[in-house]
């Protein structure tokens, strides 16, 4: 029999151990599962380390963020994501995530290439089972809201660079105009032009912001 080693990482405590307590009980022929735990970035960044020289984990759930919304934190689960691929590449990556919107799933899917996503709201215990079982056999697994993310994506003919995307984005969530700048790294009036493209590409010439919020997110890039 071998044994499945898998390493989940949440700042969430009672939700690791709860995820813990499902994947320890999953019956898998052939294999033992055995679960470690983390509940911050550092301490996941030291045990994915560790392990390079040692047994190395067979799979990595990621929770993308990995502390509470309204503190500025200088990594994330995507950030470990990166670098498991870099020093495990062998190691299968899972992530969970709050995070259902288009932009931040194929961000991730782009940046980290996962071998699987599910959106928290989907997750129970067969969802973890299938996952498990899916991604160690025959990858990837997506959970059925990331699944219609990344088909909606696939689905659009407009072609946007990441600095569009990101207007988009940060658009959507409530970033000001004049507040812009600070997250797309370009001049006020470069990104105005940008806004006013992307308003004829979405058919959106002689509205507000709004509608071209709107227009992204039923082609999918927000």
């Amino acid at each position: 029999m071998s044994t499945l080693r898998i390493l989940t990482i949440d700042d969430h405590e009672m939700t690791m151990l709860g995820y813990k307590f499902i994947l320890e009980r999953i019956v898998f022929e052939g294999y033992s599962i055995i679960v470690d735990t983390a509940n911050s970035y550092e301490l996941g960044k030291r045990m994915i380390e560790e392990s390079v020289d040692s047994f190395k984990y067979d799979i990595l759930f990621l929770d993308v963020q990995l502390f509470p919304p309204n503190e500025e934190q200088p990594h994330s689960g995507e950030d470990l994501g990166k670098l498991a691929r870099r020093l495990v590449p062998e190691t299968k990556i899972i992530f969970m995530s709050s995070f259902s919107d288009n932009f931040r799933i194929n961000s991730i899917l782009k940046s980290v290439d996962p071998d699987g996503y599910l959106i928290k709201n989907d997750i129970d215990p067969k969802t973890l089972e299938d996952a498990v079982k899916t991604v160690t056999l025959n990858p990837p697994y997506y959970s059925s809201k990331a699944l219609g993310a990344i088909r909606k994506k696939l689905r659009n003919d407009i072609d946007l660079d990441e600095k569009d995307k990101k207007i988009l984005y940060h658009l959507s969530v409530g970033t000001k105009n004049k507040d812009l700048e600070k997250h797309i790294r370009l001049s006020p009036s470069s990104i105005e032009n940008r806004k006013r493209h992307m308003k004829t590409l979405f058919g959106t010439e002689n509205e507000n912001d709004l509608a071209l919020i709107l227009a992204a997110k039923n082609r999918g890039f927000i």
